[in-house]
């Protein structure tokens, strides 16, 4: 795929009209932009201007720009040490990386012992040789094929993450296990996108909504009222009518969803996704999409990946043990079933 960099478009809606105290309302505008995090990522907002949100949109993309590239593990950038680096000096030496790159790492392996494993960054080993089967079948469907288990026994010798060797005086990384691979695609989107949502708001964005690839992050309430956004929970059926199961009303939180729709390749007219349960190292089997919602969109990516690979008595109560986290599962039968919290947050309120 290009890693050419497509220019922000800026999508005008309609201004809204002058409110009943006198005071123009903020109008609301729109962007969208491609490729960073090789997904779509659109911003919703409420200015008092166009230049205002030009500006705060350019800022957006910027910031994520930068951690798209500290994050890539396929490509290299012009001075730049980034996932790509470490992998590549496996067993070698240390790598001297940006802070966001020392910050991503210890948010991980902190989530790894809160999953119980179920997020593993080091699973790259793992992850690349179904990387390869997916888009060799992608390719050539009639000829796709699975993973040898043998050969992904292998491969998970080489994930403990206790190798990870994070040196912050020295701000260095080095994967200890010259065979490991560090893979950070099941967190480093929600990660980057909450510390995107908070740089934007230290630098005057008040009222927005960020979506890179579905992560959705809502900066504040939305426009001059006040009130909750609405989010669309997607459906993860493909081939219904309805494009979203439920809509939630939230205001400073994420909404993080993990499902077998993303990525995904077919063999022998059996679909195989991209969300590999580290135990049995074949894709989850437990449900179609599982959907978290919370104040970080790091936190609800992580616990994403958890809930959705766990069996449903175990992630109910995992999700439940969490204060401030709740979540959605979507069964292969279509059924859907909430946990404590969750369904509070599909009442429309009247303000924030």
């Amino acid at each position: 795929m290009s890693k050419k960099i497509i220019a922000i478009i800026l999508l005008l809606a309609t201004a809204f009209n002058i409110t009943s105290c006198g005071k123009p309302e903020k109008k609301r505008y729109e962007a969208q932009f491609l490729e960073l995090f090789d997904t779509v990522t659109q911003i919703v907002a409420y200015s008092d201007s166009k230049e205002e949100f030009t500006k705060q949109s350019q800022l957006v993309y910027d910031t994520l720009k930068e951690y798209h590239q500290l994050y890539d593990i396929y490509n290299d950038y012009p001075g730049i040490n980034n996932i790509k680096t470490i992998n590549e000096n496996a067993g070698i030496k240390p790598v001297k990386v940006d802070r966001k790159i020392i910050d991503l790492l210890l948010f991980s392996k902190k989530w790894y012992e809160n999953t119980d494993g179920k997020l593993n960054i080091a699973l790259g080993a793992v992850l690349k040789i179904w990387h390869k089967h997916r888009e060799e079948g992608l390719a050539d469907e009639a000829n796709a094929t699975l993973p040898n288990m043998e050969e992904l026994k292998e491969a998970k010798k080489h994930t403990d993450i206790n190798k990870v060797i994070i040196d912050e005086a020295n701000s260095t990384v080095f994967l200890e296990d010259p065979k490991m691979s560090l893979d950070v695609g099941g967190v480093g989107k929600g990660y980057a996108t909450e510390q995107v949502c908070l740089n934007a708001a230290k630098n005057g964005f008040t009222s927005g909504l960020i979506s890179v690839g579905g992560n959705v992050r809502a900066i504040g309430s939305k426009g001059s009222q006040q009130e909750m956004w609405n989010v669309g929970v997607q459906n993860p059926d493909k081939e219904s009518d309805k494009n979203t199961l439920d809509i939630v009303y939230i205001s400073d939180m994420s909404l993080v969803s993990s499902g077998v729709y993303e990525r995904y390749y077919i063999v022998n007219g059996k679909s195989y996704h991209h969300i590999i349960d580290p135990d049995t190292l074949y894709p989850a089997d437990n449900y179609l999409q599982a959907t978290i919602l919370c104040k970080d969109s790091g936190v609800a990516d992580a616990t994403a990946k958890a809930a959705f690979i766990l069996p449903f008595d175990k992630a109910l109560e995992y999700i439940n043990s969490m204060p401030d986290v709740e979540a959605m599962w979507v069964f292969k039968d279509g059924s859907i079933k909430y946990s404590d919290g969750f369904e509070k947050y599909l009442k429309k309120p009247d303000k924030k």
